[in-house]
C-alpha cells in the first residue's frame, strides 16, 4: 500500500541518493538498530525477567523466523537458546586471595596501617 503521491516519492528518492554512500549506510544502520531496539522492548515488555537467551530467540523469531521451515527454526532457536559462558578475555574480578580488609593473619584479621 503507498499513500505518498509519486511526485513525493521522486523528491523523496532524489534527497537520498543527493547523500553519501557512508550517509546512506548510517541512515541504515540506524534504521536498523532502532527496530531491534524497539522489538526487544517489545519483548522485555511482555517479560520483564527475559533471559539474555530468551531474548535472543524471540528477536530471530521476529525478523528471520518466517524465512526458515520448521526443522532448521528449531535448529536455530535450540542454538540461540543456549546460556553463554561469560567471553573469553571479558573483565571479571577474581579475588584469588581475600580482600585486603578481610585478610586474616595468626592475630586475627588484618586491619591496613593508619586504621
Amino acid at each position: 500500500m503507498t499513500d505518498t503521491p509519486p511526485d513525493v516519492m521522486q523528491r523523496y528518492r532524489a534527497m537520498l541518493l543527493a547523500r553519501s554512500p557512508e550517509e546512506r549506510l548510517k541512515m541504515g544502520c540506524s534504521m536498523g538498530a532502532t527496530a531491534r531496539a524497539l522489538v526487544r522492548a517489545a519483548v522485555l515488555a511482555g517479560d520483564p525477567h527475559a533471559s539474555p537467551a530468551a531474548v535472543r530467540r524471540a528477536l530471530f523469531l521476529r525478523f528471520y523466523g518466517h524465512e526458515y521451515e520448521a526443522a532448521e527454526r528449531e535448529r536455530i532457536l535450540a542454538w540461540l537458546g543456549r546460556e553463554e559462558p561469560p567471553p573469553v578475555g571479558s573483565l571479571r574480578r577474581v579475588d584469588l586471595l581475600p580482600r585486603r580488609a578481610e585478610r586474616r593473619g595468626p592475630d586475627g584479621p588484618h586491619r591496613p596501617a593508619g586504621r
